[in-house]
């Protein structure tokens, strides 16, 4: 009875904070029922149309981007044999620690009329000003190649994992059939791992409509500029909360997508652990060119820029690196360290919750809970300001007719509405570790614990908290440098005078000062490459290859 009355109170709790978390998004939807006001139909009039087609030419050149780059790179690394194929299969997961803004701005800096590459090409040619042409960095075009260059790895990951999971009976018998390594690829390997190519490309897409601070530097009018300056320039909280449920609109169908062509397409191979297929030996003309379809995209995502950063960094280390950098520096790392313990607590509670309760109402409300990671931070910036600020005038209001005193701002414009957009955002990477953690244990060893007196809490506290921790210290890593790398929430929703090293990167770069954001950078990108290396690490443990 006892352990009935607790597990009923961990399933009204689930209910609780699902409902909690799911108020941004109640929040937008429900602005398409709003009344149209002066400044929507100013919008509709002037620039949504901008909007919607510099949003959808930016997914079509990052489609094309990281599925090129991805799945042929992921292609290489599995089934083919060449110099340097070792090292490529985990180095080309590195761009995925350099945030999309961070590389706009190195790169901007390195091919700028003013830049290295430029000033190098007039010294040595003896060129002028309008005596050569060179492709302009800040367009919409530099932004499908920046945003392509660090999002490929979502496509490569999932493919290379698809293509490593292939039988290799099949694709032996695709060879037997006289099919070389491109006919393999194109009518056996590839229509297998579409699921998995779909999906990775999804999530590429869905970073994508997200991204701020890259669009924003390069000049590129998109929801998510469109929502900042709506709700900033022109000060209407309702026309920028109806923007945010047009780009809400544009993810879920990504997300629809996404679940359609997983469900329409399944490849049944051969049960029990096979071996990987030989690799195809190229020769070495193929070879050098696999080698260098691999190093392009690693030394254009992530060596060239880090490289850069370095060299700005240490170039402005002495003006730079000062009391104030450390301050950024702690503000950064609290704010991170904070709000991924309470990430994975509430992950803790939700996934074992499910694990105790395990009905399709459960499931329904950890994904409620757990939607956030798909919408982007501008949108849950607007879901979370609008009812924090009617809660923040409610309270005031009655304090001033109670009592003649005024409580001011409790929730809104404080740390307190920044970490609840933080969890709103990445409570799922927590709650995907840890269902996938707990999946791996069979329920007979908590039938054992109860058997010995043991209550739901002390199961989860006892048994299966030691038995994950790898897996909750990798979530933690996960959330903690998701956090690190936040701008567009970060950037709406910070109290004043309160900065991260996201922002104060941001910032300077806004003021053209490149060289000076590069310490704040590079602080950024390498903590982002730890969990990096962790998934690589993984990979490889779980993995079987020759």
């Amino acid at each position: 009875m006892i352990i009935k009355l607790e597990i009923d109170r961990w399933r009204m709790g689930l209910a609780a904070i699902s409902l909690l978390f799911s108020i941004p998004v109640i929040v937008i939807l429900s602005s398409v029922f709003h009344g149209v006001g002066d400044n929507w139909i100013h919008l509709v009039d002037t620039v949504l149309a901008d909007y919607v087609t510099h949003s959808l030419i930016l997914m079509f050149g990052v489609s094309i981007g990281t599925l090129s780059i991805g799945v042929t790179t992921a292609w290489l690394t599995s089934f083919c044999d060449f110099p340097g194929r070792k090292f490529f299969q985990w180095a080309l997961l590195l761009p995925l620690a350099v945030p999309a803004y961070i590389i706009a701005y190195t790169y901007t800096g390195m091919l700028d009329f003013t830049g290295p590459v430029q000033t190098f090409l007039r010294e040595w040619f003896g060129w002028r000003a309008g005596d050569y042409w060179f492709p302009e960095i800040r367009s919409i075009g530099g932004a499908i190649s920046m945003l392509s260059l660090v999002l490929y790895p979502y496509v490569y990951l999932l493919s290379r994992a698809a293509f490593l999971e292939q039988s290799s009976i099949t694709l032996e018998a695709s060879r037997s059939l006289g099919m070389g390594p491109w006919k393999s690829f194109f009518y056996i390997a590839l229509p297998m791992a579409r699921p998995a190519i779909i999906t990775g490309l999804s999530l590429a897409l869905m970073e994508t409509l997200a991204d701020f601070g890259t669009v924003e530097y390069f000049g590129v009018s998109t929801f998510t500029t469109g929502i900042f300056r709506t709700w900033f320039g022109l000060g209407d909280a309702s026309a920028a909360s109806q923007l945010a449920s047009i780009l809400l609109l544009f993810v879920f169908i990504l997300i629809i997508m996404e679940r359609f062509s997983r469900r329409q397409a399944r490849y049944h191979q051969p049960l029990g652990r096979q071996a990987h297929a030989q690799r195809f030996q190229l020769k070495p003309g193929r070879a050098w060119l696999a080698f260098m379809a691999c190093l392009l995209p690693l030394l254009s995502g992530f060596a060239l820029p880090f490289s850069q950063l370095l060299i700005w960094t240490v170039e402005t280390a002495e003006e730079m690196i000062n009391d104030d950098f450390y301050v950024l520096i702690i503000n950064s790392l609290s704010l991170a360290v904070v709000t991924s313990i309470m990430a994975l607590c509430l992950a803790l509670f939700m996934g074992y919750g499910q694990r105790l309760h395990n009905t399709m109402f459960m499931k329904f409300m950890v994904r409620v809970a757990s939607m956030g990671y798909a919408i982007p931070g501008t949108v849950i910036a607007i879901g979370v300001v609008i009812p924090f600020a009617w809660l923040d005038n409610s309270i005031d209001s009655w304090t001033r007719d109670q009592f003649d005193f005024s409580t001011g701002l409790l929730f809104s414009g404080t740390l307190f509405a920044l970490v609840f957009s933080y969890l709103v955002r990445f409570l799922a990477v927590s709650v995907g570790s840890v269902e996938s953690s707990l999946g791996k244990i069979k329920p007979s060893m908590d039938d054992a614990a109860r058997s010995m007196g043991l209550k739901p809490l002390q199961v989860l506290q006892k048994i299966h908290i030691p038995i994950m921790r790898s897996s909750l210290l990798t979530a933690l890593l996960l959330v903690f440098v998701d956090i690190l790398k936040e701008l567009p929430a970060t950037l709406l929703l910070r109290p004043f005078n309160f900065n991260t090293l996201a922002v104060r990167a941001y910032e300077l770069a806004a003021d053209e000062r490149l060289a000076d954001a590069a310490s704040a950078a590079i602080m950024i990108v390498l903590t982002g490459i730890i969990p990096v290396i962790l998934l690589s690490l993984s990979i490889s443990k779980n993995r079987y290859e020759p």
